[in-house]
């Protein structure tokens, strides 16, 4: 059973569904872990009755996510300054605790 396009709209419209096409090039959904990458995807916003749903379709790929905190050189000195550590040592302190300044305080005081 082959279905016509031009039904399938008007059948969407009387349950109150409007669909729309993005012109996307690009989708990135962001996971926990890593992140998925649609190139060149097609993308439609549907409509249901006030509430927005997209859809996307096409070939993604996956990325592992760098799990590395962006560490500020403000922050080392910080951290040299409470613990008396040496640079080299407080950047692998924070690092370690995925950027939480005052963990990497305590755990260079522990030591």
């Amino acid at each position: 059973m082959k279905l016509n396009p031009k039904d399938i709209q008007k059948a969407m419209q009387r349950f109150g569904i409007q669909q729309k096409e993005i012109p996307a090039i690009r989708v990135l959904i962001e996971l926990q872990d890593k992140q998925l990458i649609f190139e060149n995807p097609k993308v439609a916003k549907v409509n249901m009755m006030g509430d927005d749903v997209f859809q996307i379709s096409g070939d993604f790929r996956e990325e592992e996510k760098d799990t590395k905190p962006e560490i500020k050189e403000e922050d080392i000195k910080t951290v040299m300054e409470q613990t008396n550590v040496d640079k080299e040592t407080v950047i692998k302190a924070i690092e370690k605790s995925k950027g939480d300044l005052a963990q990497a305080i305590i755990s260079l005081q522990d030591q």
